[in-house]
C-alpha cells in the first residue's frame, strides 16, 4: 500500500484580514495554518503567449522545446494555463497610422498579424504561425494544458480609425456598433479553427483587454481597443448566442480591466444589466487595486457563482527587491480576490529581468532564467493544478492543500532587509512528520531554489523556519496520515 501524503502550501505573503492574526515580536512571527478553512479550489498558474511565443515560435526546434519544457514542466514553472491573442491586424496598406507605429512602444513584437485583411477576404490560416508553434508544444509537452483566447483589438476595417491601437480620442469606441455582429463572428470562427484542425477548444473567449480605460489611441504602442461599460454589454449580447450555436464549448469570460477598481465597476454594470448571465468566467488584471478592492471584487464575482481568474500583471522594479514585490502582489492576489487561477504576462522579454521569467534575445535566440523565474517557482512547482488554497495566519503566507490530503508544503515571504524567523502552529493536523521528511527550498540574492533544509526545525506540533533577508522559502512535508483535528 502506497505511502498516503497530505500536502500543505504556506506562500508567507498577505495581510491577516479574514485570515487569522499573526503575532509578530521583533524578528519573530507566529500564525497558525487552518486545514478546515479552503479559500478556492486552485486550478492552476499561466502566462500569456503573445507577444513572446510570436517571436520564440520562429527559433529553432530545439531552442522552443528547451523554453516549453522550461515553462510547463513539473521540474519547471509547473505553468498549466495559457492566453492564446486573436490578433486583430493592421491595415496592410497604412492608410489610417503611421507604418511600424508599434515599434516606438512595445516594439515590433506587438504588431499582430490578422487572419483578414477585409470583410470579404478569406481567412488567412496560415498566419500567426509563430504563436500557433508554441501553443502547440505547450499542447504536445502538457496534454492536460488549459487555453483561453483573447482579443486586445478588433480587425482595422471595422474600427473607427482604421487603426488597431485604438480611436484617435482614447476614451471613446473604436469598434463601430454595425460591426459588432461581424467581429463576433471573426472570433468564433478562430475559436472554431483551432477546434477543428488542432483539436484546441478554449475553455474561455475574452475578448476586451482593459477596455474601460482612455489609453488606446491611434498610432499607440500595441493592439487596443476602448469599450464603454454599456458597449460590453451590447457585445457580449451579440457574441453569446454565436457562441453557442457554433457548437464549442467554449464559455466567454470577462472584462480584463487593468485594475481591481474598474473591475468592480464593470462587475457592477454587468450584474445591474442581467448580463453576469452571459459570462461563465470573471477575468481582472492587478495593476492597480487595493486589497480591500481585491476582497470586494473577489466577493462579488463569487456571488454570481461564476469562475474568477487573475487573468494579467507584472510589475517593475530593480533586482530581487522587484522580483520579491512581485511575489507579494502574487499573494495579495490570492489571498484576497482567491481567483481560481493566477496568470503572469510575459514569460520572455529582452533587457529587464521585471516583466519576464526569461530574458532573452529574439533575433540571436539566446535566452537564460532570471530570478524572478526561481522566484515564481517557489509557489508554481509547488502549489499545483487541483490543490485548495486554506487558511493562514500570516500577511506574508498562503497555505494550501492537495486533493489526497497527504502532503504538506509551506512557502515563506520575507522583503525586508533584516532576517526573519516564521513559527507555525501546526495542531490543527494530528500528525506531524519527523524533520527528516521535510524538503526546503530557497531563492535570495545568492540562492535559486536551493537545499535550505538546515533553516528548518520542528518543536512539536510548531515548525520553526529561519528565514534570511530578501528571500522565499517553500517548505515540503510528505507524511502519513495527516489530517486535520477532527476529521477522519
Amino acid at each position: 500500500m502506497m505511502m498516503r501524503r497530505f500536502l500543505v502550501i504556506i506562500c508567507c505573503m498577505l495581510s491577516t484580514v479574514a485570515w487569522g492574526q499573526a503575532n509578530e515580536a521583533g524578528d519573530i512571527i507566529r500564525y497558525e495554518v487552518n486545514p478546515q478553512e479552503v479559500r478556492q479550489h486552485f486550478e492552476g498558474w499561466g502566462v500569456s503567449l503573445c507577444w513572446w511565443a510570436g517571436q520564440c515560435g520562429k527559433w529553432s526546434d530545439e531552442k522552443i522545446d528547451e523554453i516549453v519544457t522550461w515553462l510547463v514542466s513539473p521540474e519547471g514553472l509547473n505553468y498549466n494555463l495559457f492566453r492564446y491573442n486573436i490578433g486583430g491586424g493592421d491595415d496592410p496598406q497604412n492608410r489610417h497610422c503611421t507604418p511600424h507605429h508599434m515599434g516606438r512602444g512595445k516594439g515590433l513584437r506587438a504588431e499582430m498579424e490578422g487572419f483578414k485583411d477585409s470583410f470579404d477576404d478569406d481567412y488567412h490560416w496560415e498566419r500567426d504561425a509563430a504563436q500557433r508553434k508554441i501553443m502547440l508544444k505547450i499542447k504536445e509537452k502538457r496534454p492536460d494544458a488549459v487555453f483561453e483566447a483573447f482579443s486586445n483589438s478588433c480587425p482595422y476595417y471595422m474600427t473607427y480609425s482604421g487603426c488597431v491601437s485604438g480611436n484617435t480620442d482614447g476614451g471613446k469606441d473604436n469598434l463601430r456598433p454595425e460591426y459588432y455582429e461581424a467581429f463576433a463572428h471573426y472570433l468564433v470562427d478562430v475559436c472554431k479553427h483551432y477546434k477543428d484542425v488542432y483539436g484546441i477548444e478554449f475553455k474561455t473567449l475574452a475578448p476586451f483587454n482593459e477596455s474601460a480605460t482612455n489609453y488606446w489611441h491611434a498610432n499607440g504602442s500595441q493592439e487596443g481597443c476602448h469599450f464603454d461599460y454599456e458597449s460590453q454589454i451590447k457585445f457580449i449580447r451579440v457574441l453569446e448566442p454565436i457562441l453557442r450555436e457554433s457548437g464549442l464549448s467554449t464559455m466567454i469570460s470577462a472584462a480584463d480591466e487593468t485594475s481591481v477598481g474598474q473591475a468592480i465597476e464593470g462587475l457592477n454594470h454587468y450584474v445591474s444589466a442581467g448580463a453576469d448571465k452571459y459570462v461563465g468566467q470573471w477575468n481582472t488584471h492587478t495593476y492597480g487595486g487595493s486589497n480591500e478592492e481585491k476582497a470586494r471584487y473577489g466577493e462579488l464575482a463569487r456571488q454570481t457563482g461564476k469562475h474568477l481568474w487573475m487573468s494579467e500583471t507584472g510589475a517593475g522594479g530593480r533586482g530581487i527587491a522587484g522580483n520579491l514585490r512581485m511575489a507579494q502582489r502574487l499573494i495579495d492576489d490570492m489571498r484576497y480576490i482567491q481567483p481560481e487561477a493566477w496568470i503572469d504576462w510575459q514569460y520572455m522579454e529582452e533587457n529587464n529581468d521585471q516583466w519576464c521569467l526569461i530574458r532573452g534575445n529574439f533575433a540571436h535566440q539566446t535566452y537564460d532564467k532570471v530570478k524572478n523565474y526561481y522566484v515564481r517557482q517557489q509557489c508554481s512547482r509547488f502549489i499545483k493544478q487541483g490543490y485548495d488554497i486554506i487558511t493562514s495566519g500570516c500577511d506574508q503566507s498562503l497555505a494550501a492543500i492537495n486533493a489526497h490530503r497527504d502532503t504538506l508544503v509551506i512557502v515563506a515571504l520575507n522583503e525586508g532587509l533584516a532576517a526573519k524567523t516564521h513559527e507555525i502552529d501546526l495542531s490543527r493536523f494530528s500528525h506531524i512528520p519527523v524533520g527528516s521528511d521535510i524538503c526546503a527550498y530557497r531563492t535570495s540574492v545568492d540562492d535559486n531554489l536551493a537545499d535550505a533544509l538546515e533553516s528548518v526545525r520542528l518543536n512539536g506540533t510548531t515548525l520553526i523556519l529561519k528565514m534570511p533577508s530578501q528571500s522565499i522559502t517553500t517548505l515540503v512535508i510528505p507524511a502519513q496520515r495527516i489530517y486535520p483535528v477532527g476529521k477522519a
